[in-house]
């Protein structure tokens, strides 16, 4: 996808772009030097401050006698993702619904924020979901060695007779390997799709349809970002299942 500049991405530009520079040319990635923020980084930096503004109101707000409207709805996330976490991961699923949660809530927000005049999904970029997979593929298998020590998680790979280890091996590899792949086409194809369908849309018929077409945006946003951290809670109960 063609690169671009929005109005946050000019005006980082404008401001940081020789911290950001320095950064690229510190890790040896090429750039344009006049223009280090690309869009997508600028929107997702927007929505991960976005995040933490959004729980530092609802930790100030907590309470247990009178919760508000916005702790409510918090709970009844926690809930669902605990309750899904148990379903997916039977060993001590609990202590991996930090990152489970923080993963969804992550993506919805950048799914949402396309809907608002002036500002667009970051999950469109295929960047952003890769680097969302490859967090995922990161975490599932530190937590299944953490589980189960590096020798006997690597041995789940060889299969579970010795015979069959040389034909298990790379079969298992190659599906590890595809894990982040097919992460990061789901999520990147289905929001920039409805993006690009919205779009068009508002192009064409700027009162009534859009409004069916971000409808079906928002719960296109919800259920990316529900599939997005099952998958993961399903890797992760994977690798640190004993009984496999």
């Amino acid at each position: 996808m063609q690169e671009h500049e929005n109005w946050l991405a000019a005006l980082l530009n404008h401001a940081l772009a020789g911290p950001a520079n320095a950064i690229l040319d510190a890790v040896k990635l090429s750039h344009d030097a006049a223009h280090p923020w690309s869009g997508w980084m600028a929107m997702e930096l927007l929505v991960a401050a976005i995040v933490v503004v959004v729980f530092a109101m609802l930790r100030s707000q907590l309470s247990m006698d009178s919760p508000g409207r916005m702790q409510h709805v918090f709970e009844a996330v926690y809930s669902f993702l605990k309750s899904q976490t148990e379903e997916s991961v039977e060993h001590h699923g609990e202590k991996y619904l930090g990152f489970f949660g923080t993963l969804f809530i992550f993506i919805l927000f950048m799914n949402l924020i396309g809907l608002i005049p002036g500002f667009e999904s970051p999950t469109m970029f295929p960047m952003v979901p890769a680097g969302c997979a490859v967090s995922v593929f990161l975490y599932y298998n530190w937590a299944g060695i953490r589980e189960q020590g590096l020798g006997k998680y690597l041995a789940h790979f060889a299969g579970p007779m010795p015979a069959i280890a040389p034909l298990m091996i790379p079969i298992e590899i190659i599906s590890h390997m595809a894990r982040p792949l097919s992460l990061t086409i789901r999520l990147f194809a289905n929001m920039f799709a409805g993006e690009k369908v919205t779009f068009a849309f508002m192009a064409l018929v700027p009162l009534a349809v859009p409004a069916v077409f971000m409808g079906l945006h928002v719960f296109v946003s919800f259920l990316q970002a529900y599939i997005f951290a099952l998958l993961a809670m399903i890797y992760v109960g994977i690798a640190v299942a004993h009984e496999h």
